[in-house]
């Protein structure tokens, strides 16, 4: 109809820089200007290296390398432990500022957040603008620093807050997006992990252009649904909304579901398969800032029978193993461990927000061994998250022949 005008959105991702490592800092302002690392004991040079501080990056050391390597590029390296608990603390103050400009605010990680302001514009100016301002009193109030970018898409927003760190504001618009990004290699790709591109790359789609121009039916033989998927993100083709802060309160379960290509019989198998459950599991629920009290277990044999258990737990957990545990605790409980097994989902319920599981549990004595047990699944989330989420696994899960993929 004339007079109305189809308006593109203008999202924003904010990205904290140096996340983990900041927030050390502010702690320890006599190391803000030497390198820095987050990481497990020193004392232990397998350990990985969780966050590094700008000085570090300049060394050349990297998130998920060991400790004994980055030592070498960085032979005056620092290291201070992780403090999950004031990661989250953090997350949650950085976005209540947020909110004070949109209530469409997406938590994509603890420290990284969508932000739709479309609407905003006319309060608080345009979307860089609301990046700028929003970047400030981070800084002024929190005493840390965020890379911010601007689009009319979510894929390209988050592009655009890697665009250029730290502290800055880049916008990626419908007349600038070619030039900005189609020169870049295709693994820069939002979504395209190591093993994906190295694939593109074996097809000389070496480029994100490249990638936008791809035939679509030769990206899915090579990639199944997802390579369309890729090509439409590069071309600036991502539709899809930024959810209302307290979505996440609506999601009342995470599960994950399998059905094998022999059936399970025995514990061996059954272990198998539950390490690799519980860790998607967990993983999810680590994404969304979530805990659980409760882990059901869902089971169906050969025969399509099918039974459902499910446990309460003492304690909140988003950790593979404890999931894990359970759900072998109430597969003992309620199968006879022989009996063949066609398939097997484990789901987290009774979910709650991970602050607030803090708080129920605050008096409750727990052990060092949970906290490097979040410790390690973090480092775990960090390095699938830098290089795809088959660059690591567990020792059980390797060589199966029950059908999971690495």
């Amino acid at each position: 109809m004339p007079g109305i005008v189809n308006m593109d959105r203008v999202i924003l991702h904010c990205d904290m820089n140096s996340f983990f490592a900041s927030v050390e800092l502010l702690e320890h302002p006599e190391l803000r200007d030497v390198p820095v690392a987050v990481s497990g004991s020193p004392d232990s040079r397998h350990g990985i290296i969780l966050a590094k501080n700008e000085a570090a990056k300049k060394y050349g050391v990297v998130t998920a390398e060991t400790i004994w390597q980055a030592l070498k590029k960085c032979p005056d390296l620092s290291f201070l432990p992780p403090h999950h608990e004031k990661y989250r603390e953090f997350s949650h103050k950085i976005n209540k500022i947020y909110l004070d400009y949109t209530d469409m605010v997406e938590p994509f990680s603890v420290d990284e957040s969508w932000l739709d302001v479309t609407a905003s514009q006319k309060l608080f100016g345009s979307g860089r603008e609301i990046a700028d301002k929003i970047r400030n009193r981070v800084r002024e109030e929190l005493g840390l620093t965020l890379s911010a970018g601007v689009s009319y898409n979510k894929i390209f927003a988050k592009m655009g807050s890697e665009y250029k760190k730290p502290d800055a504001t880049t916008v990626i618009s419908r007349e600038n997006y070619r030039e900005l990004l189609w020169s870049m290699p295709v693994g820069e790709m939002f979504f395209v992990g190591w093993a994906t591109a190295e694939k593109l790359r074996a097809m000389n789609i070496d480029t994100i252009g490249a990638l936008a121009m791809a035939d679509s039916m030769a990206l899915e033989k090579l990639l199944g649904k997802q390579g369309p998927v890729l090509r439409a993100y590069a071309r600036g083709e991502d539709e899809s909304p930024v959810c209302l802060y307290d979505q996440r309160d609506k999601i009342k379960s995470v599960g994950n579901g399998f059905t094998f290509s022999r059936n399970l019989k025995g514990e061996d198998d059954i272990m198998t398969a539950l390490v690799s459950l519980s860790d998607t599991v967990a993983g999810r629920l680590r994404k969304y800032q979530l805990k659980a009290y409760g882990v059901k277990v869902d089971i169906k044999d050969p025969s399509f029978k099918t039974i459902s258990r499910q446990k309460q737990l003492e304690l909140p957990t988003n950790l593979a193993d404890e999931i894990r545990k359970n759900a072998m605790d109430i597969i003992r409980s309620s199968w006879r461990i022989q009996d063949p097994i066609r398939l097997l989902t484990v789901t987290a319920i009774n979910l709650v927000d991970e602050t607030e599981s803090e708080q129920l549990s605050f008096f409750t004595n727990i052990d060092g061994g949970r906290e490097r047990s979040e410790s390690i699944e973090r480092t775990m989330d960090a390095i699938r998250s830098k290089f795809g989420d088959s660059s690591i696994s567990f020792g059980q899960i390797i060589g199966n022949d029950i059908g999971i993929d690495l």
